[in-house]
């Protein structure tokens, strides 16, 4: 199908002859507003009446393009539908205080927790393409930093961006599944997947972690809980000294939490430890959404816009081979 974006630029057309004809009658605005070339080109013509209806019409034919262009003419092909299938997927990241502790090796050195998950999650996050994510952030109490979208880009960004103590110091992981049930309610057709990274048990917040887990089962939300920190290094928190008496990990919690919704539990000792989850989300049936369809459109506004430019160009070359010939028939 062809079809002009912009029809209304049609209405140019006359706009030369308007402006022809209603300029005032002062002899140098009887001139028309035209191209030095094209006056090099009636000057040069032998025939002074033919040249003005020979560049007349070609002037025309410019504009005529010109138009057309401005117009904007594209062919549009066939509807294409796509089908739209991906997962949501909500992250749910500790900030607490002990994620500062440099107990996890990560290229040869160790580094703070937070920013071995920053590093990893990064990496999952690039490849969650067709995916819809969202985070969520938690010590103190949870909070949704942003909602489920497929705009993995920002997501990458918020989570780049969290510093330790943004929310306290303490971890509550209860808060943080509740808020993550709140926001899978709004969602019929989900695959309902929460990861939850933490490194400690639940100290604060207002919702324990039982209970948040009954409210999870009722709205078929899978957890795939992560334990992250290492047990055999004592590390350096920037809120003292951590790791010292080995890790302080709820594990029996965390892997009640994910057993009862369907999930996983993983402990992430290391780097390869988080990298598990890769292939665990990756066998998860992706639930079909609805189609998008789209029009593959073409453009073709700069075949006029070249027909415009190679008249010109003729013009130009007319205009030097006229000027050539009379300055040889003088010479002569």
């Amino acid at each position: 199908m062809f079809e002009f974006s912009w029809p209304w630029a049609f209405l140019l057309l006359p706009l030369p002859w308007v402006l022809r004809r209603f300029t005032a009658s002062t002899e140098q605005a009887k001139q028309r507003l035209r191209m030095p070339m094209f006056a090099q080109f009636s000057k040069l013509a032998p025939n002074l009446k033919e040249s003005k209806q020979r560049t007349n019409w070609f002037e025309a034919l410019v504009w005529l393009c010109l138009v057309i262009a401005a117009a904007n003419p594209q062919y549009l092909d066939d509807p294409v539908t796509l089908p739209n299938e991906g997962r949501d997927i909500m992250l749910a990241v500790d900030l607490s205080g002990s994620m500062t502790e440099q107990d996890m090796e990560y290229q040869g050195r160790y580094v703070d927790r937070l920013s071995v998950v920053k590093a990893v999650l990064g990496d999952f996050i690039e490849q969650r393409q067709g995916d819809r994510l969202g985070l969520i952030l938690f010590a103190d109490t949870a909070f949704l930093q942003t909602p489920l979208t497929r705009d993995l880009d920002t997501v990458s960004q918020m989570l780049s961006e969290s510093q330790i103590g943004l929310v306290g110091r303490a971890t509550a992981i209860g808060d943080a599944l509740g808020l993550a049930v709140k926001r899978f309610s709004q969602k019929q057709d989900s695959n309902r997947i929460l990861i939850l990274l933490t490194d400690g048990q639940n100290t604060a917040g207002n919702l324990e972690p039982d209970e948040a887990l009954i409210l999870a089962r009722e709205e078929g939300i899978k957890v795939y809980t992560v334990g992250v920190g290492s047990d055999g290094r004592g590390g350096f928190s920037l809120f003292g000294m951590g790791g010292l008496g080995g890790s302080s990990i709820d594990e029996t919690t965390l892997n009640k939490i994910a057993t009862e919704t369907g999930g996983l539990y993983f402990r992430a000792k290391d780097v390869a430890g988080l990298q598990q989850i890769y292939q665990e989300l990756d066998k998860l049936e992706p639930i079909s959404d609805e189609n998008e369809t789209f029009r593959p459109q073409i453009a073709l506004f700069f075949w006029p816009l070249a027909a415009a430019l190679a008249l010109l160009m003729l013009n130009q070359l007319y205009v030097n081979f006229a000027r050539f010939f009379s300055n040889s028939r003088k010479e002569a």
